[in-house]
């Protein structure tokens, strides 16, 4: 069992910049390292999408285009996090974070932003771009 937890959502104003965290909780049977990782957001009316994905050991990744050059996931094994580092920050940004773990170290990139490609999901963090 992997239960993940996400921190450091909030509000910004549009340029600003959040990092998310992506942990397995002390109660995880499981440590990070084993999963493949996926950063999904959901707005309110909209369907959860696919944000960006990183390997296991790291050494892949892949974004959507809506995110590309202003977002950077990286990981930490030793730490047992994920992290989104989310730069430029625009209103239409705005959204519950979540992160997901595959149950694979490494996923195809065409679906590695796929919803149903993971099987252990955190409850999200709420971020808000808004002046």
């Amino acid at each position: 069992q992997l239960q993940l937890v996400e921190s450091g959502g909030g509000l910004v104003q549009p340029g600003g910049s959040l990092r998310l965290s992506c942990a397995a909780s002390r109660a995880s049977r499981f440590t990070l390292d084993y999963y493949a990782i996926g950063w999904f957001r959901q707005a309110p009316g909209k369907e959860r999408e696919g944000v960006s994905y990183i390997s296991s050991s790291g050494s892949s990744t892949h974004y959507a285009d809506s995110v590309k050059g202003r977002f950077t996931i990286s990981r930490d094994n030793a730490k047992n996090t994920v992290y989104l580092q989310m730069n430029s920050l625009k209103p239409e940004d705005t959204a519950v974070y979540y992160c997901a773990a595959a149950l694979a170290r490494v996923l195809p990139v065409l679906s590695s932003l796929v919803p149903g490609q993971y099987y252990y999901w955190g409850q999200g963090t709420q971020v808000t771009v808004s002046s």
